[in-house]
């Protein structure tokens, strides 16, 4: 009897149900950055391929909608942390290079972003 209640236990705890779930404002805030970039004209490196700010979006927001479904998402960190930090496929590190900047590392120019909004927020 007590292995069957562990069982169920495990099970409903490994439900996508009782997975974790982002915040509305969390929710808005990744919305933001995905915009933020989309309109940025910066460039999007991944996995040594430079790609337009559209085209870096769509590949995100794919990302983005897999790690909801699986539960693994609860903050606009997260999005950054697991979605657009660095490919899942290489561990290449992502880039972003705008104008005529040099290429920065994506996972602090997506922190430099929600730090402005916040700000802007307040």
């Amino acid at each position: 009897m007590l292995r069957t209640f562990f069982f169920a236990l495990a099970f409903a705890l490994s439900s996508p149900a009782f997975a974790a779930e982002p915040t509305p404002e969390a929710k808005q805030e990744i919305t933001y950055l995905l915009n933020y970039l989309k309109s940025s004209g910066c460039e999007f490196n991944r996995n040594g391929t430079w790609y337009g700010a559209d085209e870096a979006v769509n590949h995100l927001n794919k990302k983005y909608d897999y790690l909801l479904k699986k539960g693994l998402l609860s903050s606009t960190e997260d999005f950054i942390k697991q979605a657009a930090t660095e490919s899942s496929m290489s561990s290449k590190p992502y880039l972003v290079k705008c104008g005529a900047n040099s290429p920065t590392q994506s996972s602090p120019w997506f922190k430099a972003a929600l730090a402005k909004r916040r700000t802007a927020k307040q």
